[in-house]
C-alpha cells in the first residue's frame, strides 16, 4: 500500500558528503517507493554549484540557494551578491525552485541576532524580487518570524521547514501564504506538544519532508535520515493526524506543487 502512495521530499540535502557513497541507490529506493521528486536546498556558498550539478544530472530533482543562519561565520557579504546572480542566472530555469534555506535561529545562542535578522531579510528580498518560495528554517524565532514576514509580505510565501510551533503560530504563518514542512520529528514519542499541533492543523496547511541526513525518524534512530524514510514519516503523520496515508500524501503533494507552480 506505501508503494502506491506519490510523495514529493521538500526538504533534503541530498548534496552532502554523507550520500556520496550511494546517493544513485538511494535514489533508486526513494524512486520506488513513490517519492517522485526532490528538493535539494543550499545552506552556504560553497555548496551552490556541487548542488545544481547534481540537480542537472536528475530530472526529478529541484535546487533551492540559500545562505543559513547556522552557517553565519561562513557566510560574507559578496556571498548575498553571488546569490543574486545565481538566482539572475537561472531565472525561469524549470529546475531552481526557490530561495532556501535561510532564516533564523535563536537555539543556538552563539549566533548573532541582529547578523541573522540582516541575512534574513535579504534573502527574504530577493525571494521577492525573484519571484520564488522561501524555504525558511525556523528554531525558537517564531515571533520574530512572523514579524518579519508580516512585513516584508512575501507574494509566493514558501514553507516553513520542521515546523514545531504552536496552533496559533501555525495559523498566522499560513494567513501569510506559507505551508509548514512535516518530517521525522513528530514520530518520537517525546514530541507531545507537536504532536497534538497536528490533530488541528488542516491537510492544505502541510507539505512532506526529510532533511536528510538529518532529523531521522524515531522508525529509524540514530541512522542516516533518508528520502526513502518519507512513505514511513507520511503513515506515521498521517496516523497521528486522524487521516488515511493516502489522503496526506496527496494532499502534501498537491500543496507542494502549488506552491513550487508544478504540473504533473
Amino acid at each position: 500500500m506505501i508503494q502506491c502512495m506519490r510523495l514529493i521530499d521538500t526538504h533534503t540535502h541530498l548534496d552532502f558528503p554523507d550520500f556520496d557513497a550511494d546517493r544513485t541507490e538511494v535514489l533508486a529506493r526513494s524512486r520506488a517507493l513513490g517519492v517522485e521528486r526532490l528538493v535539494v536546498l543550499g545552506v552556504h556558498q560553497g555548496n551552490w554549484q556541487r548542488l545544481w550539478d547534481l540537480v542537472q544530472g536528475d530530472a526529478g530533482l529541484y535546487a533551492a540557494f540559500g545562505l543559513h543562519p547556522v552557517f553565519l561565520d561562513k557566510h560574507h557579504p559578496e556571498h548575498l551578491s553571488e546569490l543574486r546572480d545565481w538566482l539572475q542566472r537561472l531565472a525561469g530555469h524549470p529546475q531552481l525552485c526557490a530561495v532556501g534555506e535561510f532564516g533564523l535561529d535563536y537555539f543556538l545562542e552563539q549566533l548573532d541576532r541582529e547578523q541573522q535578522q540582516r541575512l534574513f531579510e535579504a534573502q527574504l528580498k530577493l525571494a521577492i524580487e525573484f519571484e520564488l518560495p522561501a524555504l525558511l528554517h525556523v528554531r525558537r524565532a517564531h515571533a520574530a518570524t512572523i514579524a518579519t514576514l508580516k512585513r516584508l509580505k512575501p507574494s509566493r510565501g514558501g514553507i516553513i521547514h520542521a515546523f514545531a510551533g504552536s496552533v496559533e503560530e501555525a495559523r498566522e504563518y499560513l494567513k501569510l501564504g506559507f505551508k509548514l514542512g512535516l518530517g521525522g520529528a513528530a514520530t518520537w514519542p517525546q514530541a507531545k506538544r507537536l504532536q497534538q499541533t497536528l490533530t488541528r492543523l488542516p491537510l492544505d496547511a502541510v507539505v512532506l519532508e526529510t532533511d536528510a541526513p538529518d532529523m531521522a525518524p524515531a522508525m529509524h534512530p540514530h541512522q542516516r535520515n533518508s528520502p526513502q524514510y518519507l512513505p514511513e514519516i507520511c503513515t506515521e503523520l498521517a496516523r497521528l493526524m486522524n487521516v488515511s496515508p493516502e489522503q496526506l500524501a496527496k494532499a502534501s503533494s498537491r500543496n507542494a506543487e502549488q506552491l513550487f507552480g508544478w504540473t504533473r
